[in-house]
């Protein structure tokens, strides 16, 4: 059997298991793809004959997922990446400069690059539900206690990358989606997504009919119907769908397309700034911050994570809690794209880890 197959068993597996209803894969190289397909449908039947949506359809290659957490690594890191190469941020700007409510002792020394390597004191969510507005959420970051001293550890935050996408949109003059749609355009993306799918914050027309949906998790106020092509996360939808932790949609296609960008770049091949090769070695160095995986925005590989256990030690990636994943592994000159809805309805988070692993690994050899 081939490791293409294998990787594929991996997925039909998954479905069958009923972990997602459907899947998108994009696995390949610096200079093109390896393997792509869609696995599926974009639900479950049982789910949602129910609901005034048409009955599930096949997956295919053009069918958007929301990417989640992919957001933070795609967007926004690549805008920060845009900004301080242009000498607009700094990577040790103490965020107070930025917040006038960021203040106190144990938080004045925090940086825009503690924000990037999860290392700035903040936890993950918020106490309590999202506030309505983007001031409040603003407000309700800068103000609410530290749950550890900056830099001696790393903890994943959204709330950090919803300040990050907050402080891109300030010093970039300009809302985050544009700063990144912008980047699209100077790097040749543009072009081969309008063909290839969306990359995008907002979907529209037949292309958000046609968005793996999902459904709200409990303590979303959005709960009881049916996500189609809107975002998942309740932060982001509070936002208006556009924020630095969350809102992004792609096709497999489109993320492989950047995927490829970023591979050619970790490679020292020529591509055009912010992905240039010396902003990405500076990006994707690993964290100093203790036991920390992380480097600014990106994680990297370690053998008990998503990766799998087979990548080099050079790789780097990013998950997403929709059931969306994106890792490139610049020494074996691979990338691999695995997309899927997982919270439509699907398999928990420790199935998708498993999932995730299982499909890396069978691919070591490719």
């Amino acid at each position: 059997m081939s490791v293409v197959e294998q990787a594929r068993q991996v997925v039909l597996a998954a479905i069958e298991q009923r972990t997602f209803p459907g899947a998108s894969v994009d696995v390949g190289e610096s200079r093109g793809t390896l393997w792509r397909e869609a696995f599926g449908t974009t639900s479950f039947a049982s789910a949602f004959r129910l609901t005034s949506l048409p009955a599930p359809f096949a997956t295919t290659e053009a069918t958007p997922y929301d990417l989640a957490s992919l957001t933070k690594v795609i967007a926004t890191t690549t805008v920060l990446m845009d900004l301080v190469g242009r000498g607009l941020v700094q990577l040790d700007d103490p965020i107070a400069d930025f917040f006038p409510e960021w203040r106190g002792t144990d938080r004045d020394r925090v940086t825009v690059q503690d924000l990037l390597e999860h290392a700035s004191g903040l936890p993950a969510r918020l106490l309590e539900a999202p506030p309505d507005t983007r001031r409040e959420f603003e407000h309700d970051i800068c103000t609410m206690p530290l749950v550890y001293t900056p830099r001696t550890k790393s903890r994943y935050s959204d709330l950090g990358f919803i300040l990050l996408g907050m402080l891109a949109e300030a010093r970039g003059g300009a809302p985050l989606e544009d700063l990144f749609d912008a980047i699209c355009v100077r790097l040749g993306l543009a072009e081969s997504l309008l063909a290839e799918g969306p990359l995008t914050f907002k979907l529209s027309g037949s292309t958000k009919a046609r968005a793996a949906p999902t459904v709200p998790q409990d303590d979303d106020v959005r709960r009881g119907r049916i996500l189609a092509g809107e975002v998942h996360d309740n932060y982001a939808a509070a936002l208006g769908g556009v924020a630095g932790h969350a809102g992004l949609f792609g096709t497999a296609a489109s993320v492989g397309d950047f995927a490829r960008l970023v591979l050619r770049a970790a490679r020292g091949g020529a591509v055009p700034p912010p992905l240039s090769s010396t902003g990405l070695a500076r990006f994707t160095t690993k964290s100093v911050v203790p036991a920390s995986s992380r480097a600014l925005g990106w994680d990297t590989m370690l053998p008990t994570s998503s990766c799998g256990s087979r990548m080099s030690s050079g790789a780097i990636g990013h998950v997403g809690f929709t059931g969306t994943s994106l890792w490139i592994d610049p020494p074996r000159d691979r990338y691999f794209v695995l997309l899927s809805n997982r919270v439509a309805n699907g398999g928990t988070l420790e199935q998708m880890r498993t999932i995730r692993r299982s499909f890396h690994d069978a691919l070591s050899e490719l």
